[in-house]
């Protein structure tokens, strides 16, 4: 058995009241209790339990609510764990859901140079630190962002003061996505983090390549936003698990991936965490993998309908 990609603490989902993951009444309760000082208190709980199981990567964005601002906090608390800390934050989203839980909009994408020029010292200011990668968020095939010379640019210069640059994927392209910033000239990008899970596995090749030109490979929703957290009686997914439970099996199957340097688990309770850092990397076969697998344009279309709760 191959040793498990090392695992990250991703914090989307408790930088903000409202997430489309599922469970969140049970994992966070009453959705009128989830304050500020509510969701601050359980990141910090969750930044120490990571801590203490040896999880040293920690992810954050700009549009996950506070999530930046509770780590910054977290980190004002430890400043002697700072050192040994792989910090990643995303810039291109803006949270504008005003803490609520039925906002008609919770998220606003921007891939813009000005975007840039206000984000990055939030960043900064919330984190009180820099990160040690920082990712355009979410680029698809849509964003102008690879052809954008002043984005590039400033991408270039963070690169030049010490900070690895990338972009996180989302969407049905991700792999199309991957390579064309892999061949652009004079590519500033040498992180890249995408969503791959036992149902999204369309970017594993492109994720390969970057792997082997030496990008940091980060691979987020390997639980598909909770999808992949249990299995149905007698499905596709719990025979392939073959009594492991469903959760532990997805993250170990993740953790196996060659072309992977993190895994990031999206935790809100310490018993997920515990689970995730239990999970062993699993083998699998390509053609289970690909039987488990589902369209990448269905997979996204129904990710899109999920609710914010």
């Amino acid at each position: 058995m191959s040793v498990p990609v090392p695992l990250g603490l991703g914090l989307a989902a408790v930088g903000r009241p409202a997430y489309i993951t599922t469970a969140r009444d049970a994992d966070l309760g009453d959705p009128d209790e989830r304050s500020i000082d509510a969701l601050r208190t359980r990141a910090h709980e969750l930044l120490d339990e990571a801590w203490g199981l040896g999880i040293r990567y920690v992810d954050a964005a700009r549009s996950y609510g506070l999530a930046e601002e509770f780590l910054g906090s977290w980190l004002t608390a430890h400043p002697e764990r700072r050192a040994q800390l792989t910090i990643g934050s995303k810039w291109g989203y803006a949270y504008v859901g005003d803490w609520k839980m039925d906002a008609t909009v919770h998220e606003r994408k921007e891939h813009s140079a000005a975007m840039f020029n206000r984000q990055w010292p939030e960043t900064l200011s919330a984190l009180g630190t820099a990160p040690d990668l920082y990712l355009i968020h979410s680029v698809t095939p849509e964003s102008p962002v690879l052809a954008d010379a002043e984005v590039l640019e400033r991408m270039r210069r963070l690169r030049g003061e010490g900070v690895r640059v990338g972009l996180s994927t989302s969407g049905p392209r991700q792999g199309d996505v991957l390579r064309a910033a892999l061949t652009l000239a004079d590519t500033p990008f040498s992180a890249v983090q995408s969503t791959w899970n036992l149902r999204e596995v369309s970017a594993g090749d492109a994720l390969a390549a970057a792997h082997d030109a030496g990008w940091t490979v980060v691979l987020k929703e390997v639980l598909a936003n909770g999808a992949l957290a249990a299995a149905e009686p007698d499905d596709d997914l719990e025979r392939a698990a073959s009594g492991v439970d469903a959760d532990v099996f997805a993250i170990g199957v993740a953790r196996a991936r060659s072309f992977a340097d993190v895994v990031l688990i999206g935790a809100t309770t310490r018993e997920h965490l515990r689970r995730g850092a239990g999970a062993p990397a699993r083998s699998i076969e390509r053609a289970e993998l690909d039987a488990l697998a589902v369209d990448p344009e269905v997979y996204w279309r129904e990710r899109a309908e999920r609710p914010w709760r």
